[in-house]
């Protein structure tokens, strides 16, 4: 069974921009949030997908992932799914010898800016200087909770 191990952080500067090789426009939406699970649809330029994965918060959780067709992305996007849909943009960046995936959020959650880095195991993880406060823990911080409550909307 396919596993995904990830870890969250905030980030705190913006000396990753720098970094960046590669920048990915998203657009992402939930079409069930769980419990036990989390269907989501996702259209990126060059691919869609419809994704499952445990509706739990863990650094370690399975994770089911397939490609579909663009036509089928958009209306599962337009017609069966939850709240808002989430905007962002995806920029890949290397810290020593570790992909992190930093998510700018755009449209009702806009100003938040997540890293992610996923290993293929536990193991150390060489921390950027521009990382924060690592919230693979705090449920407010996925996706398929910003999709009900964007950040926004946060006191």
């Amino acid at each position: 069974m396919p596993k995904e191990i990830e870890h969250k952080f905030l980030v705190i500067s913006d000396k990753w921009r720098s970094l960046v090789v590669n920048s990915i426009p998203i657009q992402q939406a939930y079409i069930y949030t769980g419990p036990p699970l989390a269907v989501r649809v996702r259209i990126e330029p060059d691919k869609c997908t419809l994704n499952l994965k445990k509706a739990i918060v863990a650094t370690e959780r399975e994770e089911f992932e397939y490609a579909i067709p663009r036509e089928d992305a958009v209306v599962l996007m337009e017609h069966f799914s939850i709240g808002y849909i989430i905007e962002k943009i995806r920029h890949i960046v290397w810290y020593q010898d570790q992909r992190w995936e930093i998510d700018e959020f755009l449209g009702v959650n806009e100003g938040l800016i997540i890293a992610e880095v996923e290993l293929e195991r536990e193991k150390e993880i060489n921390t950027p200087p521009w990382i924060g406060k690592e919230v693979s823990h705090d449920p407010c911080y996925l996706n398929s909770h910003l999709t009900l409550h964007p950040y926004k909307t946060w006191q």
